[in-house]
């Protein structure tokens, strides 16, 4: 265990104590048994074939990659250019706004010698969010990406991104916001490691955690209104995302997740990634942020951390979560021998957590986490009033209550149910009705 490993379980301990701590830690060690991850770059031959690709098929989408620079070391500064003029996909522009008191930045920009990188001096360091609000005065792409000035993208990066835009558009479909998964690396980039292998896009695990992040890309028009406010500095990207998806309430199919790592997170030691403690301030703001898109639906709820740090959840003051009128059914994992073996499903009827055990929090800890789901098990589930009619048709039983929270009695079911089968289709239903289907990590 290294010292960062260290410096997050101390901190953790003072937090949440000894019982959490130990299953938190041995989660942690059986993780590090698995599989280690390891970074394949594309061949250049995949690298030639996605250059004639656009070539051949005429792709006219084009991005401008927003960076605010302040004090960047050279060396980090000329990767992350270097990483956009070896894009396989070329119409790009960076506008890199530097708030720097010296010329250290604006002298590596010259020895570059691309006329697609914009220097743009800032007469004094703001803040993170508004150094970006001046730099989004500048662009002129059609597309907006947001690129850290000590990080670096995947060669094969904007070439995704045009790729699915365009494919979007051949289906009458204008896409406002795009992400990629991710991972992070090394500060000298010899270490790969962490990936961030994300979900399409789910509300309720966005009101969990900031799981979007990097690489995020958003039409220009939708980014210039909704800019970056100060008073999230530290989450202001996170703060951006949830204001975003408020306004694409009901376009969600707008925005669109790219399975595949395009975007390399650097890490220092003075990172939220090495040292939890470094900037506490980030991780209030992003509470702040949850809280604010809370108010603004008007729920009834108040946004509180979870034992891990930048990972968050909603109490509702109503029980259950009925002042959201989006919410269909709300599911929570069944577990038998302190295993989950049923709960959240897919569309197939997957158990998503299933045989993990009841002190661990998953992947990312998102078996911790509400989140929206396809389908929920039939066995730990609440189905809001307005729903149980569809409940009794698709069932064939009337609702019935087990408990105070409204929780369904199985014991009204025939024997030898099949619990997946009826749950799919329970919740498709459900969904088909314009509901979301919600799932929490709580057990019977």
């Amino acid at each position: 265990m290294g010292l960062a490993d260290i410096k997050k379980t101390v901190y953790f301990l003072e937090r949440n104590g000894i019982r959490k701590t130990w299953y938190a830690v041995r989660e942690r060690l059986e993780a590090r048994r698995g599989p280690q991850y390891k970074w394949e770059p594309l061949s250049e031959s995949e690298l030639e074939s996605q250059r004639r690709q656009w070539a051949r098929e005429k792709f006219t989408v084009t991005f401008s990659i927003v960076s605010p620079a302040y004090r960047t070391a050279e060396a980090h500064l000329r990767e992350m250019m270097e990483s956009l003029q070896c894009q396989t996909y070329p119409k790009w522009e960076l506008i890199l706004a530097d708030a720097t008191e010296d010329d250290s930045v604006q002298r590596v920009v010259r020895t570059m010698e691309d006329s697609r990188i914009h220097y743009i001096p800032l007469k004094e360091n703001v803040s993170i969010a508004e150094n970006t609000n001046q730099a989004l005065k500048y662009v002129t792409g059609e597309y907006v990406g947001l690129l850290d000035h000590d990080d670096v993208l995947t060669e094969n990066a904007l070439y995704e991104m045009a790729l699915c835009i365009e494919q979007g558009r051949k289906q009458g479909k204008e896409l406002q916001m795009l992400y990629s998964d991710e991972d992070k690396c090394s500060g000298d980039r010899t270490l790969y490691f962490e990936p961030n292998r994300k979900e399409d896009f789910n509300l309720d695990l966005l009101l969990s955690n900031n799981y979007i992040c990097h690489f995020l890309v958003m039409k220009r028009e939708f980014i210039q209104k909704l800019g970056f406010r100060q008073e999230f500095n530290g989450a202001q990207d996170y703060d951006l995302v949830l204001r975003a998806a408020a306004e694409l309430w009901n376009r969600e199919e707008t925005i669109v997740h790219i399975p595949k790592v395009l975007y390399h997170w650097r890490c220092h030691r003075a990172s939220t990634a090495e040292n939890p403690r470094s900037k506490l301030y980030a991780y209030e703001a992003g509470r702040r942020a949850i809280q604010d898109f809370a108010d603004r639906a008007r729920w009834k709820a108040r946004a509180v951390d979870t034992p891990h740090v930048g990972f968050y959840t909603l109490q509702y003051e109503e029980n259950p979560f009925w002042c959201r009128q989006d919410i269909g059914a709300i599911g929570g994992r069944v577990v038998r021998r302190k295993k989950v073996i049923g709960g959240r499903m897919t569309e197939e009827g997957k158990i998503v957590y299933e045989n993990l055990p009841i002190g661990y929090s998953g992947y990312l800890h998102r078996a911790a986490l509400q989140q929206d789901a396809m389908a929920v098990d039939i066995r730990n589930i609440r189905v809001r009033e307005e729903c149980r009619e569809i409940f009794r048709q698709v069932v064939g039983v009337a609702y019935k209550t087990v408990s105070e929270n409204d929780c369904f009695d199985t014991s009204v079911l025939p024997e030898n149910c099949d619990y997946v089968q009826l749950s799919l289709k329970l919740c498709s239903a459900i969904r088909e009705a314009g509901y979301r289907i919600l799932y929490l990590p709580v057990s019977v």
